[in-house]
């Protein structure tokens, strides 16, 4: 029996979060910087003659059988995967197929780390493996996409989907009409090394649904609401001046840009952040942190510091009073990859 298997990084949104949303990022255009790190959304499928479909997800413990047909409805479990599949048969293979597909993440949902839309990313790599689909990275990434947020209708931004397809540390530019400019940055070795250093990951212990702080974001934008509005021009002014100072290895300036994003970032929803997010980062900023924020849309999820590696222990000490847990991480440069077995 032949076995494909795909894997996707997650990703840290590190700048310009948020300017990808619609309808902003159609209005204004949108900069993001983001950097992929070494947890993975994996997928596996397993081709079979029994004219069955079935899915499992092994980390949320969720399972879905049914015959072989060419479109299988949407209704709450495991639409992730469903999506992908009617929208393969659609497109590309316009009959049934019959397989198992396994998959799981490294990060649960609501983490802040992209893993939706990563987990897109991964089927979609599988099932391009299994039947050899004549897709690049911008088709993967921008499909995924489709899939995602017109097919199912979860509401959300564009970044996630090009970062785990593409991999790497990534400026990326997005325009109306679903426009998406990816531009790989050559981030030297020891730059890399000095950000792993500096960097510091702490997990909430909360997840929390991207979509309701995204659909409150997007009418912001709508109603043109002048905070908010002034709060996305500053954060893509970050995404540049970040992206500078990580090419030019200016770590302190980075962390301070950092904090700098996340005051504006608060501004474009309210609920972006909460007590326990700024409790939790005041007392990282006191025992030395540099500058922080949360990755991904706010209200929970992995929470970002950038620390003097020499003080880096004062301030997990700190973190590890509260209730969530610390994670390192490293950098990794390659995307999504599939293979078979």
């Amino acid at each position: 029996m032949t076995i494909f298997r795909s894997k996707a990084p997650l990703r840290l949104g590190l700048a310009g979060g948020g300017t990808d949303v619609s309808p902003y990022s159609d209005i204004y255009g949108g900069y993001v910087l983001n950097a992929t790190i070494d947890m993975y959304a994996y997928c596996s499928i397993e081709v079979t003659d029994d004219n069955k479909i079935s899915f499992y997800a092994a980390d949320r413990e969720e399972y879905f059988e049914c015959s072989s047909t060419e479109f299988i409805n949407l209704d709450g479990t495991l639409d992730l995967h469903k999506g992908v599949y009617n929208r393969i048969v659609k497109e590309f293979v316009k009959e049934p197929l019959s397989f198992k597909l396994t998959t799981y993440s490294d990060a649960p949902a609501g983490s802040g780390l992209g893993s939706s839309s990563t987990m897109v990313v991964a089927i979609l790599k599988a099932f391009t493996e299994w039947l050899n689909l004549p897709l690049g990275e911008y088709d993967i990434a921008h499909l995924a996409f489709e899939i995602e947020r017109k097919d199912i209708g979860l509401n959300g931004g564009k970044q996630d989907q090009y970062a785990a397809t593409f991999g790497g540390f990534n400026f990326m530019e997005f325009y109306d009409n679903d426009r998406v400019i990816v531009n790989p940055l050559r981030v030297k070795n020891w730059i890399v090394n000095e950000l792993e250093s500096s960097i510091l990951l702490y997990f909430t212990g909360v997840s929390r649904e991207s979509a309701k702080i995204i659909d409150e974001q997007a009418n912001n934008a709508k109603k043109k609401n002048q905070n908010s509005i002034e709060a996305m021009h500053q954060l893509k002014k970050d995404a540049v001046n970040m992206k500078e100072a990580l090419l030019k290895g200016e770590i302190v300036r980075f962390g301070e840009l950092l904090g700098h994003s996340w005051e504006e970032k608060k501004k474009m929803a309210s609920s972006i952040s909460n007590d326990m997010i700024n409790d939790i980062y005041e007392k990282a900023i006191n025992a030395g942190a540099i500058g922080g924020k949360v990755s991904g849309a706010g209200g929970g999820g992995f929470m970002i510091f950038i620390v003097d590696p020499i003080k880096k222990l004062d301030v997990i000490r700190a973190l590890e009073k509260e209730s969530g847990s610390i994670k390192t991480v490293h950098f990794v440069s390659k995307g999504t990859q599939g293979w078979r077995i």
